[in-house]
């Protein structure tokens, strides 16, 4: 009986000592494991996730760095155009309140041309002209329409309408009563004409 007794404590414990064995083993293989993949330079688990999140955040950054940077070029380029735009218009009030001067030039032409002092013509003729070239200098130009023109709403301003002199006048420009100036691309007053009907 105590031969039996012994036998089967014997055998528990080489069960448990294989128990053992085994659990050791697969210790010594785990740490066997981990030391070949970091000898071979594969990152365990838990590196692996350190680096891809660091990686994430620097592609996080650099996303941010480049939508700014990109916002930043965005706002040089519009402020350049806006300070461009400001300097073409900024004497858009002198030279408006100067158009008037213009037209009594232009119907003091046309009178003293009607007379024979050709002196008197000739001197009103040059200071015309000076006044002219200035405000053409500083970005003045003038409205190319004349009669005849097809007539569009977008370059003139129609004040009245009379019966076409003429059948291929019907719906198109048959005077310029007020001459139209730009400054730039800027129409800043607008032809004024008559339409035929």
């Amino acid at each position: 009986m105590f031969k039996k007794i012994f036998k089967n404590m014997s055998q528990e414990n080489s069960e448990n000592v294989e128990k053992d064995l085994t659990q050791e083993e697969l210790i010594n293989d785990a740490e066997n494991t981990a030391e070949t993949t970091a000898e071979a330079g594969i990152p365990s688990a838990e590196e692996l996730t350190e680096e891809q999140k660091l990686r994430e955040e620097i592609a996080k950054e650099k996303d941010k760095f480049l939508r700014l940077f990109a916002e930043f070029e965005n706002y040089k380029k519009r402020t350049a155009k806006e300070r461009m735009d400001l300097f073409k218009t900024a004497n858009q009030e002198v030279l408006q309140a100067l158009l008037p001067v213009m037209d009594d030039f232009d119907r003091a032409l046309a009178q003293i041309a009607k007379s024979e002092d050709e002196v008197l013509l000739k001197g009103v003729e040059l200071i015309h002209n000076k006044l002219k070239d200035t405000l053409v200098s500083k970005g003045l130009e003038q409205v190319d329409i004349k009669a005849g023109d097809a007539f569009d709403a977008d370059f003139a301003e129609a004040i009245t309408q009379i019966p076409a002199p003429t059948p291929d006048l019907k719906g198109k420009i048959v005077d310029v009563v007020e001459k139209g100036y730009k400054l730039g691309d800027k129409i800043i007053r607008f032809p004024k004409v008559v339409l035929g009907n």
